[in-house]
């Protein structure tokens, strides 16, 4: 017999393999408990240990104990045996790397901040099926940006209306009308007829601009009907469908992934309700783990911030960028989305900070300059040239009016 208590999930001498995932955590350990010995009850928590003592038989048991490996100051690493994981299965593995841990009396707040994914993992998930080359195989974005727009307000618009405000934003100079996260199927605007009537308006603006455009539909919804979506995205003549993968959870992105790689469909990721995970400091699941995730599981694009620049705020988006676009033994990159609070006032700072390999969406930025959706589509167009060519955006404006009045509107300010 052997036993298993805390103690044996702590070893500060042990190297973690090449097939290990590596987990970062900050923990706050609670009254009276040590680091060392919050760090070890993660590690079992999170792997195959409890709080009493156990007395196995060696012959009916698997080695499968995480190991907490190292801790500095509040950071503590914490290495799993690539066999403790379902391959393929991102609901069994968060289950245990931000499960149970997240609400143990050891510890008053712990975030799981970072995770090394080894290729034993990786290669039980697709990656996207595009990923960063959708700006030239599905669009004509070249080396700029994509572009994308949600029609404002987000909810309440008439299915003609929402179809119109698309029109204009394509002809201005937009690639992409996108759903916002809370519009699926409500009755102001059915979804059906929503894809139908906005594919069309595409298809006008395609023959009139020369360009390729396309609609970022939200299929979000139970799984079963999600993936009745997909397949009428398919047969509507869509390239993209939209979804909320945080809300709609993992297992169902999975689904959606394998529904849309039939179709040859782009899958873009809203992360609407991603703050309850990753805003606070202290406890949770950071947006770069979240993004992780997303790569995984195979969204082709994915909302990771503005650096500041826009309304919204996650930790290092340019960070979380740089680990999207990296190699990862194969698997295609995903294309960040810089997103909430833009306009074409900062565009110049925002590419500045996070380069060209992004899509670029504004919303109120384009649907509020003070001639419309369609000056205010071109405005953005504008700054982004203008960047991407190294003019400053006050010399562009001089010969261009729309962007010259978004700039008298809004100037560099950033919202709030």
């Amino acid at each position: 017999m052997t036993g298993i208590e805390y103690d044996d999930f702590l070893d500060l001498e042990y190297e973690p393999s090449e097939t290990d995932l590596v987990c970062a955590f900050t923990i706050d350990p609670a009254d009276g408990m040590s680091m060392e010995a919050a760090a070890s009850r993660v590690a079992s928590e999170s792997s195959n240990g409890t709080w009493a003592a156990l007395h196995v038989d060696e012959d009916e048991l698997t080695h499968l104990g995480a190991v907490a490996c190292e801790i500095d100051g509040g950071e503590v690493t914490v290495a799993y045996p690539a066999d403790l994981f379902e391959a393929g299965s991102m609901a069994q593995i968060l289950s245990c790397i931000a499960g149970n841990i997240l609400g143990m009396k050891a510890v008053d707040t712990i975030r799981l901040e970072d995770c090394h994914w080894p290729e034993s993992i990786v290669e039980g998930f697709p990656g996207p099926r595009f990923g960063t080359s959708v700006a030239t195989e599905k669009l004509d974005a070249g080396d700029r940006p994509v572009l994308a727009t949600v029609p404002k307000p987000k909810v309440g618009l008439s299915t003609a209306a929402h179809a119109r405000v698309g029109e204009e934003a394509w002809l201005g100079g937009v690639d992409l009308l996108k759903d916002d996260e809370n519009l699926t199927d409500q009755g102001f605007n059915p979804f059906e007829a929503r894809l139908t009537e906005s594919l069309a308006a595409r298809d006008r603006a395609q023959e009139e601009t020369g360009e390729r455009k396309d609609y970022l539909v939200n299929v979000t919804a139970e799984t079963n009907v999600m993936l009745e979506r997909v397949d009428l995205v398919a047969e509507h003549g869509g390239g993209f469908v939209m979804v909320d993968v945080v809300t709609c959870g993992w297992s169902a992105v999975q689904s959606v992934r394998e529904r849309a790689e039939k179709h040859d469909l782009a899958i873009h990721a809203h992360r609407a309700m991603h703050a309850a995970f990753d805003r606070l400091p202290h406890h949770g699941v950071s947006m770069r783990v979240l993004a992780q995730i997303s790569r995984l599981c195979g969204v082709d694009h994915i909302h990771t911030g503005t650096a500041g620049l826009g309304k919204l705020e996650n930790e290092d988006t340019p960070g979380i960028n740089e680990w999207l676009t990296s190699d990862l033994y194969g698997v295609k990159p995903v294309l960040p989305v810089a997103s909430g609070g833009l306009h074409p006032g900062v565009v110049d700072q925002l590419l500045e900070t996070l380069g060209t390999t992004l899509i670029v969406q504004a919303g109120g930025g384009i649907h509020g300059h003070p001639d419309g959706t369609h000056a205010g589509a071109k405005a953005l167009r504008q700054a982004v040239d203008a960047s991407v060519a190294g003019t400053s955006l006050e010399a562009y404006a001089d010969d261009h009016a729309e962007l010259a009045t978004a700039l008298e509107k809004w100037g560099a300010e950033t919202p709030r």
